[in-house]
């Protein structure tokens, strides 16, 4: 196995591993001599090319060392553990790549950890309220952009955020269903610019490929998006998958397993030389209802042994040159040549042949391309999974699955970013206030307060809530908008008295010894990740003796207690219109 798509285990550490790795890269080196270093090593041959070297596409020079083409967009993929050995630091440095493991937990020895084990990543790589909420609200901005251009038209959601089959780092499958001479894909892709959706170089349209669709990245949430025309079928296959997770509970944990076996081996996409995701769900129910031995389906403790056999039979049981996957009827294995017979639009049954459940005819794995290097992967998994389980050595799901750092910091992101907005703290108990103590000395009453209304219940967070920065810095103002949004539509904000909030912009004078404005009436959350507001230090005002109170103030004006408080707001102007009207009575 290549060691940049595997990595070495703890028992492989010794002289032998340093031996075997100096070989490896040494062929490796001699792998990247090409003719063009022959030729010019030799100065008789001066021959013009007659053809576009690989290499050089669009005058970009392109250094494909290895089979897969996906290793040049290892930057896309958080999930990627490509060359792990050497970068261990940088990928699972500061999580270990295991983060399912319960702390303090005694896992069983053997195959019945490694059960245990599948079942805690299954719980830990489900997608969160958070998670599931940030999608949707994605879905509604997309969809209401598509119905602003065409209103006929309809959209509607498939693949695995339908069926609940998705990693954190899964895309979402949109397809839009309406009537058109040429699929507008070009048209899309400017509306989706213009909606403020995604950045014109996150957009990829992919016209000429099987099914011509339009790959984009949303803006503020970083969470890819494919969006297809006309093809019905995909919603029809998602309720048929809905159907065999009923009917076989451990199909959902078995599929999570292997989505993270491929996606972080850069297996998981048709055009980049894995299988897509429907194909990955149809071997597995294949392999459930062909099971040799259907009394482990009942057994709770069969997770371990069914990944295992499942690598075994897809690595090298499986005749893939000869025979087909039919699901339909029971599920049974069928020859190609009876395949083809049903095929009407002159193909030939590909490598990894699987029946469309619904569609008569259509191979499912046709455009897999690179479906010997999954059989090579799942090969790999089998041998190590079952040479550790026979061990009994201890954390067997971690030597064929990590989840990088980068993964995690995403989801810990995503978690402090949009939590706030779906799930709104609630607010703080209003502290009491000691003002009406200083009225008590006073001739004047103060002002009733005005009635605060019933708290109103909280409404869905705005299509705006996802209007904030994404990963990486490039969304910095958005942040400072969509605070003020949240402070300025909290209820308690808008329930402030009017005089409450002209004394707190003055300054008040007798602050809460242990809440400011700030701290009253804004979320917690936003203080403690924007800073809090320094207490005021002004002195306490001193009270005006009864004298003061009772003489009235030159030319016609009001009292001082008449403003609201003692002294008022201009405090020091009437301060010193006592001090002139004392001295003419002097």
């Amino acid at each position: 196995m290549d060691p940049a798509v595997a990595w070495y285990q703890p028992e492989q550490e010794g002289p032998a591993k340093r031996l075997w790795l100096r070989i490896w890269d040494t062929q490796s080196e001699l792998d990247k001599m090409n003719l063009k270093n022959i030729e010019n090593a030799n100065p008789n041959v001066n021959k013009a090319q007659d053809f576009i070297p690989i290499n050089d596409v669009n005058g970009e020079n392109r250094n494909n060392n290895y089979f897969n083409p996906a290793r040049r967009k290892v930057n896309d993929n958080r999930a990627s553990t490509f060359n792990l050995n050497k970068n261990h630091d940088a990928l699972i440095g500061e999580y270990g790549g295991c983060p399912w493991r319960i702390p303090n937990y005694a896992y069983k020895p053997g195959v019945l950890g490694l059960h245990e084990e599948i079942d805690h990543f299954y719980m830990y790589m489900s997608p969160t309220e958070t998670e599931h909420l940030v999608r949707s609200t994605v879905v509604n901005r997309i969809r209401a952009a598509i119905l602003s251009l065409w209103p006929q038209a309809r959209v509607e959601v498939f693949g695995s955020f339908r069926t609940g089959l998705y990693l954190p780092t899964s895309d979402i499958d949109l397809v839009v269903i309406g009537q058109w001479e040429k699929l507008p894909l070009w048209t899309l892709e400017r509306e989706l610019v213009v909606q403020d959706i995604a950045e014109k170089e996150s957009i990829k349209v992919l016209e000429k490929a099987t099914v011509p669709i339009v790959k984009m990245t949303d803006k503020y949430s970083d969470v890819k998006v494919d969006i297809s025309f006309n093809m019905s079928s995909g919603v029809k296959s998602a309720e048929l998958i809905k159907h065999f997770k009923e009917k076989y509970p451990v199909l959902s944990r078995l599929v999570m397993v292997l989505k993270q076996f491929l996606l972080q081996r850069d297996l998981n996409e048709v055009f980049t030389g894995g299988i897509s995701s429907y194909s990955l769900i149809l071997m597995c129910i294949s392999f459930l209802q062909l099971h040799p031995r259907p009394e482990r389906l009942r057994q709770p403790n069969n997770l371990g042994v069914l990944l295992i056999e499942f690598f075994e039979l897809y690595g090298r049981k499986f005749n893939y040159v000869k025979t087909a996957i039919r699901v339909k009827n029971g599920g049974s294995y069928v020859s190609k040549d009876e395949i083809q017979k049903e095929m009407n639009d002159g193909h030939r049954p590909s490598l990894l042949c699987i029946e469309d459940p619904l569609t008569p005819g259509n191979d499912i794995g046709r455009s897999s391309y690179g479906a010997l290097q999954v059989k090579q992967a799942f090969d790999y998994g089998y041998i190590v999974l079952q040479q550790a389980a026979a061990a009994g050595a201890p954390g067997v799901l971690g030597r064929v699955l990590r989840v990088t750092d980068h993964v995690l910091q995403y989801r810990r992101w995503v978690r402090d970013t949009f939590h706030p907005y779906f799930f709104p703290p609630p607010a703080p108990p209003r502290p009491h206030d000691d003002s009406d103590q200083e009225w008590s000395s006073g001739s004047v009453s103060p002002p009733p307060a005005a009635p605060s209304p019933p708290a109103a219940a909280p409404s869905p967070p705005p299509l705006s809530a996802l209007q904030c920065s994404s990963p990486t810095p490039r969304r910095v103002s958005a942040h400072q908008s969509l605070i003020i949004h949240h402070i300025t539509s909290n209820s308690d904000f808008n329930n402030i008295p009017s005089e409450r909030i002209r004394v707190a912009r003055e300054g008040s004078r007798r602050p809460s010894p242990t809440y400011t404005y700030k701290q009253r009436w804004t979320s917690p959350g936003v203080i403690q990740r924007y800073g809090t507001a320094e207490p005021s230090k002004a002195r306490p005002q001193r009270p005006l003796s009864a004298k003061q109170r009772r003489q009235p103030s030159p030319h016609g004006a009001p009292s001082p207690a008449a403003h609201g408080g003692p002294g008022g707001p201009r405090r020091g102007a009437d301060r010193h219109k006592k001090r002139r009207h004392f001295t003419q009575r002097s």
